[in-house]
């Protein structure tokens, strides 16, 4: 890993060796990477929401646009350059549920967007400790049983798999709950944070966006349980164009005619609405045969053998059928910090007690516009200083 130099500042000034004085507000840390200078934190421009940056070749400031969600109360913090793209940021006065983050200056994701924004972007990224199951992306035509299969999942494991709740911005319906159906939201709303790169795909239905957000996936991979996403083809292929990484199911009929005849035995559509529903089926599945697009075709043709099938590939059994993993230990940081590097490890010295706790980022996995999930933590033990464990 690239390390470069980095700085806690408390009403201070950072001199810089090409000549150059950055002057810093209170509680603001600085990192260069290469000609740029980035200054995190500070409480006194609201409109750099939290970031600017020092262009060292041209002396000049710039306040570049910032996607993801800023961490909260960032007045105490230490900040290291990782692999020249990416800057660990870990918070005091919190536990490290909520310490660890990750600023992203030019990885891919940004490499992206600043060719989308033509200007500097930057990204935050929460980081996890531990990790999470791939979402599963589950497509198929209206009448393929897909919505049967799913179900039949989460009966049998209620505490293996949860939804992720769409955002919508048409009117709820009644009886329909807020965050519970769907986000309800305005379309302003949803149209910045579309363009933001909130959303893993997205529509326009009877002039009403509908979409799946990053974050709701996030959610239910921090609830410790399996994200399904119920979309059609066209919402899988934005999520493959995504950064998440998934497993892809498409479920097919066996035949056309059997299509249509389920969904006439249904008898709750007017035979025009059942004529829309099958030209819409029949461009998803020639979608569907897309090469690269789906990993799994599933044939609903019996359903308790189809069943068995998608069981078999995500590889669970009833024997899995167990409560979500207990959260990982967290550790208290709500005192001074103090950082070092080794390797891929980062070592924290919290205090004047002197507790030492290991960040381990060589499982370090996803990033912006997501979690940066895969960390590992653990405390080195004061006495034998981590001789037992060989922790380094």
């Amino acid at each position: 890993m690239g390390e470069a130099p980095a700085f806690y500042v408390d009403d201070m000034q950072g001199s810089f060796s090409n000549g150059f004085d950055l002057k810093l507000t209170g509680f603001e840390t600085a990192i260069a990477v290469g000609n740029k200078t980035y200054v995190i934190g500070g409480n006194d421009d609201p409109t750099s929401n939290g970031v600017r940056i020092f262009d060292k070749s041209t002396g000049e400031w710039v306040i570049p646009t910032v996607l993801g969600t800023k961490p909260k109360a960032l007045e105490g913090h230490l900040c290291v350059l990782l692999n020249q793209d990416k800057i660990l940021i870990i918070k005091s006065n919190s536990n490290s549920n909520e310490s660890v983050w990750f600023l992203e200056v030019d990885t891919l994701f940004i490499q992206d967007q600043k060719k989308k924004f033509d200007t500097e972007v930057v990204a935050w990224s929460k980081g996890v400790i531990g990790d999470a199951e791939r979402p599963i992306v589950i497509s198929g035509p209206s009448g393929v049983g897909k919505g049967t299969l799913i179900n039949l999942l989460m009966k049998e494991f209620p505490t293996k798999f949860g939804f992720s709740v769409s955002h919508t911005t048409r009117a709820p319906r009644e009886k329909e709950q807020n965050r519970v159906h769907y986000h309800f939201t305005k379309r302003s709303v949803m149209e910045e944070e579309i363009k933001a790169g909130k959303f893993l795909e997205f529509a326009a239905v009877h002039g009403n966006l509908y979409g799946t957000s990053i974050e709701a996936v996030d959610v239910v991979a921090d609830a410790g349980k399996r994200c399904i996403l119920d979309i059609d083809v066209q919402g899988a292929r934005s999520v493959r164009d995504s950064s998440l990484e998934a497993i892809f199911i498409f479920v097919c009929p066996p035949s056309f005619e059997e299509l249509e005849k389920r969904l006439r035995a249904r008898g709750t559509e007017t035979e025009e609405q059942i004529q829309k529903r099958l030209r819409n089926a029949k461009a998803e599945l020639e979608q569907g045969n897309s090469p690269g697009l789906f990993d799994h075709i599933l044939v609903n043709n019996d359903l308790e053998a189809c069943y068995e099938q998608l069981k078999n590939i995500l590889g669970i059994s009833e024997s899995m059928n167990i409560p979500p993993k207990t959260p990982n230990k967290a550790f208290d940081l709500s005192v001074d910090l103090s950082l070092s590097k080794i390797n891929e490890n980062i070592l924290i010295n919290c205090g004047p007690a002197e507790q030492r706790v290991v960040l381990d980022l060589s499982s370090m996995k996803g990033g912006a516009p997501a979690r940066t999930r895969g960390l590992n933590m653990y405390a080195l033990d004061p006495i034998t200083d981590g001789a037992n464990g060989c922790y380094f």
